[in-house]
């Protein structure tokens, strides 16, 4: 079942749960936008092909915010907004304990393995490399892990996950970057938590929060207050 969050005449917004597929890949699995335009078709009863821009994705094992426009309007101004960073991306990732408190800015130059799709760090840039910017604060420490907030700079492929790592805080899971074990779902502690832009027709504000997976992990992250 879809799991909408905010809709108008041209946005649709998802809380898109772990494991489930953005956009087509090898698999051939259902995507999201397959159950999107589904349910549009029924919802409007559209006798045709239904419509739907998709400006970003999220990781298949990561949880949280995703937006789909229903308008092609929506789409080339919701892309002008992401290319020109206007759109403010929350994220929330569980690591293992971190001893400081401080703030912290992540800078590197991220290449990508296309066969391996994964990331890796290199520390001078490159025709090959790609600027990755991101800031992170400790929300809350637990007995074995801390609760990160994280705001991207820059979207970058499988960004966070390859500069947390980097630094020795690969994401509660995540095999791939190197956490030593999986989760039992196969998902990463990692959740698009928030996301604050101007709506690309309305010119209105819009915050949209979405609430991380019910799990004992996530759900004892719920009790912290956010600034």
């Amino acid at each position: 079942m879809l799991n909408i969050i905010f809709e108008d005449n041209h946005l649709i917004v998802i809380n898109k749960n772990p494991g489930e597929l953005a956009q087509g890949d090898i698999t051939g699995d259902e995507t999201i936008g397959d159950q999107i335009k589904k349910y549009l078709k029924k919802k409007y009863d559209k006798p045709g092909n239904v419509y739907l821009g998709i400006p970003h994705r999220l990781d298949r094992p990561t949880s949280g915010i995703i937006i789909f426009t229903k308008t092609s309007k929506a789409l080339s101004r919701l892309n002008e907004l992401f290319k020109k960073n206007e759109i403010i991306k929350t994220y929330w990732a569980v690591v293992k304990k971190i001893d400081t408190s401080k703030p912290q800015i992540l800078e590197n130059f991220l290449i990508k393995n296309q066969k391996q799709n994964k990331s890796y760090v290199r520390k001078t840039p490159s025709s090959q490399t790609k600027k990755a910017i991101l800031n992170f604060k400790v929300l809350l420490n637990l007995k074995r892990y801390s609760l990160l907030s994280i705001n991207l700079k820059t979207g970058r492929h499988h960004q966070i996950r390859a500069q947390l790592s980097h630094i020795g805080y690969p994401i509660k899971g995540d095999l791939k970057y190197g956490y030593p074990r999986s989760n039992s779902d196969g998902s990463i502690h990692l959740h698009s938590r928030k996301v604050n832009f101007i709506h690309p027709v309305s010119k209105s504000n819009i915050e949209i929060i979405a609430k991380p997976p019910n799990n004992n992990i996530w759900n004892l992250c719920l009790n912290i207050k956010e600034k």
